[in-house]
Order: C-alpha cells, then structure tokens, then sequence
C-alpha cells in the first residue's frame, strides 16, 4: 500500500468554503491537493497536474460535473481516472438527472467511484480517498476522524462555564471572518 503523501488529488467545486473544506481534510489526511473553482478550470489542471483522483461538484457554472466528466473520459488518459462525486443536489431537480445520467452513461472503471452528499464528514471522505487509493492512512478508522459530530459537540458545550462559552464564541467568530466558517 502507499502513503496519502505519495497521491495528488484534484478537489473540484464553485463554492469557496466547500472547496477548503474539502482540500483542508485530505491535506490534514497528508494528501497532496490541487483545487479547480470550476469545470473548465478542472480540465486544465488535470491536464497540467496528472492527479490520482478528482472529486467532483456536480452543480458549477461553465462546465457541470457531468460535462467534465464526459469530456474526461473521451481523453484516454483519463478514461479510468477516479472519481468521486460529491453533490448537495443528488436529490433534487438540479442534480439528480445529472446523477442518473452518469449512472447510465458510464459504467466500469468509468463511472464515478462513489458519490457522497454534502454535508460530508472529513473521516466519510478520506475513508473513501483511502479506499479507492488502496492508501494506509497509517491510524486505526476511528482515529481519522477530524470533528466531533454535531451532538457529542452540543453536549460538551452543555457542560461549559460563561468564560469558556465565550471563548468558544470569539474563535468562532474568528474563523467566520477568515472565511473558514461553518459550512451550510
């Protein structure tokens, strides 16, 4: 098996703090990463960077994850590159033809590895990176995970003092202003 060091990925989405989130966890997992802001920009840089793997945000102006993927496999280089789709909209009307069609379209190594829906967990995501990479992350399953789930959060903030709250609060806010907030 190999190192997450020894793997580049190509992480693809429009929305900013998507995008850092989602390079933030596989660069922490000690990934090296490259991110697109959109379809366009991400033929360009597969080209440019030859990467292991590509995640893929299938609502982008320019080029949708499903033109970029077509266009992807009609390249033989890249005709068996993984993928891994990653959507808010597998669900609704602006994604979920585009899921079916690449579903129905591609098939083999050509179809998307597996497609997560936002919100994803940091540990959901390197979990499958190492899967599809056949990558040792080097720590037990339980240990990649990177944040609490959301009720073992509450239940710690449950037990705080004022003082602590409000540090909790300022750091919050902190990240907020750096761009780093919470994802919605």
């Amino acid at each position: 098996m190999s190192s997450p060091s020894e793997k580049t990925l190509l992480i693809v989405d429009d929305e900013p703090d998507v995008r850092n989130f989602l390079a933030a966890c596989a660069e922490d997992a000690d990934f090296k990463v490259v991110t697109a802001v959109d379809g366009e920009d991400a033929l360009a840089k597969v080209q440019s960077v030859n990467p292991d793997l590509m995640t893929l945000d299938m609502v982008m102006p320019k080029k949708s994850g499903l033109k970029v993927l077509k266009e992807l496999r009609s390249m033989q280089k890249y005709a068996e590159l993984p993928v891994i789709v990653i959507t808010a909209h597998a669900g609704d009307e602006l994604g979920s033809e585009d899921i079916k069609k690449i579903y129905t379209t591609f098939s083999g190594g050509n179809a998307p590895k597996v497609t997560l829906e936002k919100p994803i967990t940091p540990d959901k995501l390197i979990r499958a990176i190492a899967e599809i990479l056949g990558v040792d992350l080097g720590v037990p399953a339980e240990k990649t995970k990177t944040s609490a789930p959301p009720h073992d959060i509450a239940s710690m903030l449950a037990g705080a003092d004022f003082e602590t709250l409000a540090k909790v609060r300022e750091l919050l806010t902190e990240q907020s202003s750096k761009g780093r907030g919470a994802l919605s």
